[in-house]
C-alpha cells in the first residue's frame, strides 16, 4: 500500500509499505480520507521530542473508510461497512483499528467526508460544556472545532459570541450561528462583551486555540460562577493562569480533552447520528482537499491558514 511518511521536519514522501493484516479483535479499513488536525502540525514543523522518520501513515487520526477484512473473533463491523475509526496511521491507503474503536456510519453519510475523531471531539467538548438555551457562550478561536462548537451552541439556543483573529473565520462563525463576532486583535474585546452582557460576562467560555494569549482572554470573559472550557490542545510547554481572577470569580475550569477510547467512540457515534439527522452540518467547513502525495502542502496550508481555509482533508 501507499503511505505518507514524514521523514523530517517539513519533509514527507509517499512510500510503498506492506498492507497490515488485522490481528485478533482488529479490522482493516481501506481509507477514503483523513482530516488534518491542528495537533498534527507540530510533528510536521518539528519539535525536540519527535524522532524521525515517523511511522508510515502517522500522524493521521481522523480517518474514515470501508472495512475490507477482519481479524479473529470480530463479529462487527463486517467487511463492506462504512466506518470512522480511532486509529493513528490513516495518512495511507489502509489502516488497522481495534474493532471496538470503530463506528459504523449511517447510510445517510455514504459519499460524505467524515473525519470522525474531529467530529467526535466537538461532541465531547459540547457535552462537557453543557450548553443550554438562554446562556451566553463565547468561543475563543474559530478553527474547525471552534466553528462546530459555535454551531452546536447556537442550535442549543444559546447566544454565541465568536472571537477569532482571521476575518474569514469570523464570517464562518456568523454562518454557523454566532450573534456577535470580534477580532481577537482588538484591545477592547472584554469591554465590548461587558457592554453586550450588561457587565455580567459569559456563562460559558470555550478556549479553542491551544495558545497562551487566547487562554488569558478566555479567562477574563467568564462570569462569576461561570465555566471555562479548555478545548484547545496545549502541547508546547507550561501555561500561566490568573489564579487570583479565577479564584475570585469562583469559576469552574473543565479540561475537555478525552483520553479514554470509549469516550472517543461515544463522541464519534453521537456525531454520526447528528450529521445523519441534520442537527450538525460540518459540510461547509471542509475547505481544502489534497492527494496523499501532496500531504506536505496539506500541512503547510493548515499552518498558513490562507483566506478561505478552515479544514484540510487528505485523500489516498
Amino acid at each position: 500500500m501507499r503511505a505518507a511518511v514524514i521523514t523530517g521536519p517539513g519533509t514527507a514522501e509517499v512510500a510503498d509499505v506492506p498492507t497490515p493484516d488485522p490481528g485478533p479483535g482488529e479490522v482493516l479499513v481501506q481509507i477514503e480520507g483523513c482530516g488534518v488536525c491542528g495537533s498534527d502540525l507540530p510533528v510536521w514543523e518539528g519539535r525536540p521530542w519527535f524522532a524521525y522518520p515517523r511511522a508510515p501513515g502517522a500522524p493521521g487520526h481522523e480517518g474514515w473508510g470501508r472495512v475490507v477484512a477482519v481479524g479473529a473473533d470480530v463479529r462487527a463491523p463486517a467487511p463492506g461497512a462504512l466506518v470512522a475509526a480511532i486509529c493513528f496511521a490513516s495518512d495511507a491507503e489502509f489502516d488497522v483499528a481495534a474493532a471496538d474503536a470503530v463506528v459504523t456510519l449511517p447510510a445517510e453519510l455514504e459519499g460524505q467526508p467524515f473525519p470522525g475523531e474531529a467530529l467526535g471531539c466537538a461532541m465531547n467538548v459540547a457535552r462537557r460544556s453543557e450548553f443550554a438555551a438562554g446562556q451566553t457562550v463565547a468561543v475563543v478561536g474559530v478553527s474547525f472545532l471552534g466553528a462546530l462548537l459555535v454551531q452546536i451552541a447556537a442550535r442549543a439556543r444559546a447566544r454565541v459570541i465568536a472571537i477569532a483573529r482571521r476575518p474569514y473565520a469570523l464570517r464562518v462563525a456568523r454562518a454557523m450561528g454566532a450573534e456577535h463576532t470580534f477580532s481577537s486583535e482588538d484591545d477592547d474585546v472584554v469591554a465590548a462583551v461587558e457592554e453586550l452582557t450588561g457587565g455580567t460576562l459569559c456563562d460559558r467560555v470555550l478556549e479553542v486555540t491551544g495558545h497562551q494569549g487566547p487562554l488569558d482572554l478566555a479567562g477574563r470573559l467568564v462570569r462569576v460562577r461561570g465555566r471555562l472550557v479548555i478545548a484547545g490542545y496545549h502541547q508546547d510547554g507550561a501555561r500561566t493562569v490568573d489564579m487570583g481572577l479565577w479564584n475570585w470569580r469562583g469559576i469552574d475550569v473543565i479540561n475537555a480533552h478525552e483520553r479514554e477510547q470509549a469516550a472517543y467512540v461515544r463522541g464519534v457515534r453521537e456525531a454520526a447520528h447528528a450529521v445523519a439527522a441534520g442537527s450538525l452540518d460540518p459540510q461547509p467547513l471542509y475547505t481544502h482537499e489534497f492527494g496523499l502525495a501532496q500531504i506536505g502542502d496539506a500541512f503547510s496550508t493548515a499552518i498558513a491558514r490562507p483566506d478561505g481555509f478552515l479544514k484540510a482533508l487528505v485523500r489516498p
